[in-house]
């Protein structure tokens, strides 16, 4: 039985922030480092949005888009994220109720950082492939709004937004390779929460776990299946994305490592296999336990697929927990996504100006953690 995503859906909000912008405004930021972030964009949550809102936009799409029969076969709603609004409360109660669900129906939500939503999709994905309930259908929503560090060079990075992946044995979108993963995990204190309205961390030893957990990650995979080789095994690769310019890096590391190329070939593989899949990434930043899923759908509307494709993905969360796995998308991957108008989505968001930006923000600030109702100016 082939299990995997039937759709699939991102939601990037309704502003965003050109990141040129940012740097030519705030006079701590660099403007020589811009060219090596590789972003564009990024969204701005307004004041009047939440990862709720965030990820039933995400999903309605989805789920309009199916009959009643095929809306009672959801048997799960599983949410990932790191913003969320309740210490004991998961945010699949609230969208399972705005999206009109029926009532037996499993609800609860996976936190681990950006790896999240990985986790989401493996335990549907397994929950599917186990047949404990045949024709079921679960429904994964990963959706986060970045606490702006501003005036750091993680601001410009902050994105907001969420996908939505329905998840069944009609996978559409993109068919799982059932068991072709590997783990690599450890604590490590890269960044931390310790209070809902605070991110702290250590840019510089997430940047070295995460380039250890990539590696260490595909060769646990590379154990478990016979003959892979990173270079033409996949003819794609998804990472979680902070920023395009850390991908870069990390994929020039492996295949240093792995095969002693130059940089010339280096650099061709990457246009090649790798940036494809930062077509939307660069348009809305790190969206955290969302982001390796914007990148599989900025790949599959970017990439060239007149047949089937196999894709290499990778997914790392902070504290730290890592997988490296693969799935095959084809040419109906294409026409499903594109059913979504995902780029004409993105291109009608509203372009803040500094002023309006840092409005926004304020505003937004007003709306802590702990606040049940909040009346906004809109």
């Amino acid at each position: 039985m082939e299990v995997g995503i039937e759709a699939l859906n991102l939601y990037g909000g309704l502003t965003y922030l050109e990141v040129k912008t940012l740097f030519q405004s705030r006079e701590e930021l660099d403007e020589t480092r811009f060219d090596n972030l590789m972003m564009e964009k990024k969204s701005v949550a307004l004041p009047c949005e939440d990862p709720v809102s965030y990820g039933v936009n995400a999903a309605k799409p989805i789920i309009d888009g199916l009959s009643e029969d095929e809306k009672d076969k959801i048997e799960m709603v599983i949410t990932s994220t790191e913003s969320g609004l309740d210490f004991g409360k998961s945010l699949s109660t609230y969208i399972h109720d705005y999206l009109g669900l029926k009532r037996s129906c499993r609800l609860f939500e996976i936190k681990q950082a950006c790896y999240g939503g990985t986790a989401a999709l493996q335990m549907a994905v397994n929950f599917v492939a186990s047949g404990v309930s045949p024709g079921a259908k679960v429904l994964v929503i990963s959706t986060d709004l970045a606490r702006t560090l501003e005036r750091t060079y993680a601001e410009p990075t902050q994105g907001v937004g969420a996908t939505a992946m329905l998840v069944s044995d009609k996978p559409y979108i993109m068919s799982i390779d059932f068991g072709a993963t590997g783990y690599y995990s450890y604590e490590v204190m890269d960044t931390c929460r310790p209070v809902p309205q605070l991110e702290l961390g250590d840019s510089d030893l997430s940047l070295l776990s995460y380039l250890d957990c990539a590696e260490n990650a595909l060769k646990e995979y590379m154990k478990k299946v016979d003959g892979v080789d990173y270079k033409t095994t996949f003819d794609y690769l998804a990472f979680h994305t902070p920023f395009g310019g850390m991908i870069k890096g990390c994929h020039r590391k492996i295949m240093r490592n792995l095969y002693k190329m130059k940089p010339n070939d280096i650099n061709a593989d990457f246009d090649q296999r790798v940036v494809p899949s930062l077509g939307y990434c660069k348009e809305v930043g790190n969206v955290y336990s969302a982001t390796l899923y914007l990148a599989l759908c900025g790949l599959i509307d970017h990439a060239e697929v007149n047949s089937p494709k196999r894709i290499g993905m990778f997914s790392y969360g902070s504290g730290c927990s890592s997988e490296f796995y693969s799935g095959v998308i084809t040419p109906d991957s294409k026409n499903q996504l594109s059913k979504m108008n995902l780029g004409n989505h993105l291109r009608n968001r509203h372009n803040l100006n500094m002023t309006e930006y840092e409005n926004v923000l304020r505003h937004s600030s007003e709306w802590t953690f702990g606040i049940e109702n909040k009346e906004v100016d809109t």
